[in-house]
């Protein structure tokens, strides 16, 4: 989205938007053929009171139609876009004028002069269609030169077609444009308010919103692809030479992917660490300098908006910062990327990281609050709904209550013993093996150093990190011939992490079968099954894994009974390792 100046071509603003390349001859091509292209839709911001006390009219702010204007701008000026791989290019858009058609120039193309390879150059300031015919017909003497003069004269003239703007009024609510401009983007990809916030950084440059902008996009970037920060300074030299870069070169040697965060969740965390708020809606309305008290809008809370925007960038770019945050989540153990859910737990973790460096809350009291909050979260799907209204809920309450205190009392009303001993339980009742309740039991078994389900010196933790099976305990060829349904088979309780090599030993052997070779094979037997050859041992790694003894007896014949029991073990194993965090 940019910035279209009241009175002036919208086509010569600056608009940092990624467009592909497909995209590029369309608009052009319609022109020229006489045929609309739509209208842009624009937003003037409201009148905003300067420092001085005069009024100044607000800007216009693109809301549909970005992707035309870039498309005109990359082909008919020669200015560069950006990919989606944010590489900054120049698209040079090639006309045929004999066959009249458009094409996104390529090495075939610059070789045939039957075609002008850049349109561009026929709207330059010192270009005279006349030597551009001459030129032509000079390469291609068998055509026809009015045929050739017409298309480029016809060329020419579409500088002059009218492009129809609809302009929104400027005292329509933030909440309003920011539906209008979601809706009428729906057609494409699925937009949100952090789009339409990204949208407004990006038209600024007053206040260097255009490369608070692009700090955010190559962060992103550079912490999902290290190797890009060569490309940066290549294609980008002026950012490469700003402080964000700087700030964020440290990612080039980074290879940790527990948080690879999107531009949404970089400015969700950074808007809510520095202003104290949740809902990215009141971002847009602070950025356009809104005073919520008197209803008005000020240049100096504009200019103060982007200010604390840019610290809170900055903070969340920080090496120690967020090197920390993983600290802490690891410290959870959840070691890696397969145990993280959605990314909201991720991001309000962060924020209570950077609100207690801001509190001054000791180091390991922060790392452990947060890590217990990141657990909490994760596990009573805290931000799984309304996350928005969640989230300013408890950054509020953390900025008024302090850190230590909000968090302690949010957990100990949630987490009560009727949470441990009835309601998990019941919420384990699930075959999603993704399930929030199976990540943290999981991540509660590397806490706890727990070994492999049968094996006497693989950990959990190795097997996680090696990603090996989930055993089935009740072998699922077994409950399948019995007639049990996939939602049956595959629940939680019925999951264990093994080593892949007693996976195929047990294979489909029914459960009462197997256990008793395991007895046996404790009690002077041969070796079967896994590397356990003595009861005691035996006995303890049945603990770590929440399978009953009673498994020796009758549970291994009874399929929900099992389930049922294990179920509030395993709601008890994540109790124990909560409340060793």
């Amino acid at each position: 989205m940019g910035e279209v100046q009241g009175g002036r071509n919208p086509l010569r603003s600056k608009v940092p938007f990624r467009v592909g390349r497909h995209e590029s001859a369309q608009p052009a091509r319609l022109l020229y053929q006489g045929y609309p292209v739509g209208y842009l839709i624009a937003w003037r911001n409201p009148t905003i009171r300067l420092k001085d006390g005069t009024l100044s009219a607000g800007k216009r702010i693109l809301i549909d139609g970005q992707q035309r204007v870039t498309a005109l701008m990359a082909s008919m000026l020669g200015r560069e876009v950006m990919t989606k791989d944010y590489e900054t290019i120049r698209i040079r858009i090639a006309f045929h004028p004999v066959e009249k058609k458009f094409e996104v120039a390529n090495p075939a193309i610059d070789k045939d002069p039957a075609w002008i390879p850049d349109i561009a150059e026929l709207f330059g300031p010192n270009t005279r269609l006349l030597h551009t015919v001459r030129a032509y017909m000079k390469a291609n003497k068998s055509v026809d030169e009015d045929v050739v003069a017409e298309s480029l004269q016809s060329l020419s003239k579409i500088t002059s077609n009218m492009v129809g703007i609809i302009e929104l009024a400027e005292d329509l609510d933030i909440e309003t444009v920011t539906e209008i401009f979601i809706r009428v983007n729906s057609a494409g990809a699925t937009l949100s308010q952090a789009d339409f916030a990204m949208s407004k950084i990006a038209a600024n440059e007053t206040y260097g919103g255009n490369q608070l902008r692009k700090a955010i996009d190559y962060f992103c970037r550079l912490a999902v692809a290290p190797d890009w920060h060569a490309t940066i300074k290549s294609s980008d030299k002026e950012f490469a030479k700003s402080d964000y870069f700087q700030k964020m070169l440290w990612l080039k040697n980074a290879n940790d992917d527990i948080y690879d965060p999107a531009y949404v969740d970089m400015l969700r965390v950074a808007f809510s660490s520095e202003f104290k708020r949740g809902k990215l809606q009141d971002l847009v309305a602070l950025l356009s300098g809104r005073n919520f008290e008197t209803k008005q809008y000020e240049e100096r809370i504009a200019e103060e908006s982007f200010r604390k925007l840019r610290d809170g960038v900055m903070n969340f770019m920080n090496q120690a910062h967020f090197e920390r945050l993983l600290i802490a989540v690891r410290s959870a153990g959840f070691v890696h990327r397969d145990l993280i859910g959605g990314q909201n737990p991720l991001n309000v973790a962060y924020m209570l990281y950077l609100a207690g460096r801001s509190q001054k809350v000791s180091d390991a009291t922060l790392s452990r609050v947060v890590a217990r909050w990141f657990v909490f979260s994760m596990l009573t799907g805290r931000y799984s709904g309304s996350a928005e209204t969640t989230i300013d809920l408890d950054i509020r309450g953390i900025d008024k209550q302090g850190l230590a205190e909000y968090t302690s009392s949010v957990m100990n009303a949630t987490l009560t013993d009727s949470y441990w001993s009835t309601l998990l339980p019941q919420q384990m009742e699930t075959s999603a093996v993704n399930s929030p309740y199976f990540l943290v039991y999981q991540a509660a078994q590397v806490k706890l150093k727990d070994r492999g389900f049968l094996s006497r010196d693989a950990t959990v933790q190795d097997l996680v990190e090696l990603r090996s099976n989930v055993h089935h305990i009740f072998p699922r060829k077994f409950l399948k011939d019995q007639g049990l349904s996939r939602g049956r088979y595959n629940q939680i309780a019925n999951f264990a992490l093994t080593q892949d090599t007693v996976n195929i030993q047990i294979g489909d052997k029914a459960p009462a079968d197997y256990f008793a070779q395991l007895k046996k094979q404790c009690s002077g037997g041969k070796l079967k099954f896994g590397a356990i050859d003595e009861w005691d041992a035996l006995e303890e790694n049945l603990a770590e894994h929440c399978v009953p003894l009673e498994i020796f007896d009758g549970l291994a014949h009874d399929y929900d009974a099992f389930l049922a029991e294990r179920r509030k073990l395993m709601a008890g194993r994540i109790k124990k390792y909560f409340a060793k965090l």
